[in-house]
């Protein structure tokens, strides 16, 4: 296949040498937070080698008890922390991968749709153009316009499309499971009460229903405002990602740390390009690859 433009946009980049700049400079005394989505084994096994290669993979909880801890230059140089949003039910397949690659990663949950055959809602979207009309309703409208559809954020499908109770368990030795809301909701749209009930809620069903530790809280869409924060920080969470392109350091937001999307398709060039922030800098965050 003919490489598109924006392989070549990518691999031109590359061959800049910047991002191996920014790795060796910039990314070296701080941490790198990786979002993945739906990454699929094959582009696992080879996306995981590159970063080994390059970095040096830790834990989400490792990264937080050395903040905590005023231990952050203890970590090694080039850290980087690998995380998924939605938990998705192809997610199940990379546990080969995990254990091959012996990667440690984070899995944000949907509370209320893990463990069921909900749907996630954007599903019921009919394009690109019609999910950004849809996320700048207030929640109510948002969920009314879907219901004139026949969707509903408690119904159950033919087919589950996150993963279930069994799959969760089994992933357990290489994943560290944390939250993200119970239905994924545009968090800036929603009421004070439906912010709160998403927010904790969610904490307190995956602890108690599945017996995980939670600590950490990725925002729907990387969407938030001082609302979110401030509440997240108060309920008792350690830490909340964002979208927001960059790594972390010891003057870091705990509550706003930063992460950098990546396509789940995406090539080698694209992989390492993203990786250092160079894309970041250039484009900023796509809220649209970030449920």
């Amino acid at each position: 296949m003919r490489p598109s433009l924006r392989d070549v946009a990518f691999l031109l980049l590359y061959w800049t040498g910047v991002p191996f700049l920014l790795r060796e400079v910039v990314q070296r005394r701080r941490t790198t937070i990786l979002l993945y989505h739906d990454l699929q084994p094959e582009a696992a096994n080879y996306h995981f080698g590159l970063l080994k290669k390059r970095y040096n993979i830790i834990s989400l909880r490792h990264y937080v008890d050395a903040y905590q801890q005023g231990r952050l230059d203890e970590l090694p140089p080039k850290s980087l922390v690998i995380t998924l949003d939605d938990g998705v039910r192809g997610n199940r397949d990379l546990l080969p991968m995990l254990e091959k690659h012996q990667v440690p990663v984070t899995i944000f949950l949907c509370s209320e749709i893990v463990g069921t055959n909900r749907q996630f809602w954007w599903n019921a979207s009919n394009d690109r153009p019609d999910l950004e009309k849809l996320m700048t309703l207030s929640d109510e409208e948002r969920l009314e316009v879907l219901a004139r559809r026949g969707f509903s954020p408690t119904g159950e499908m033919p087919e589950r499309e996150a993963l279930s109770r069994a799959e969760i368990e089994a992933m357990r030795p290489w994943v560290d499971f944390q939250a993200h809301t119970q239905f994924h909701p545009v968090l800036p749209r929603c009421s004070a009460q439906k912010v709160w009930e998403e927010i904790e809620l969610s904490r307190l069903r995956l602890q108690q229903e599945y017996g995980l530790d939670i600590y950490a809280m990725a925002y729907p869409f990387g969407l938030y405002t001082d609302r979110e924060a401030l509440l997240v920080q108060d309920i008792g969470y350690s830490c909340a990602l964002t979208i927001e392109p960059g790594s972390n350091g010891p003057h870091s937001d705990m509550f706003r740390l930063k992460r950098i999307g990546l396509r789940d398709t995406g090539g080698v060039a694209e992989l390492l390009v993203k990786a250092s922030g160079l894309w970041g800098l250039v484009r900023g965050p796509d809220r649209m690859r970030s449920y």
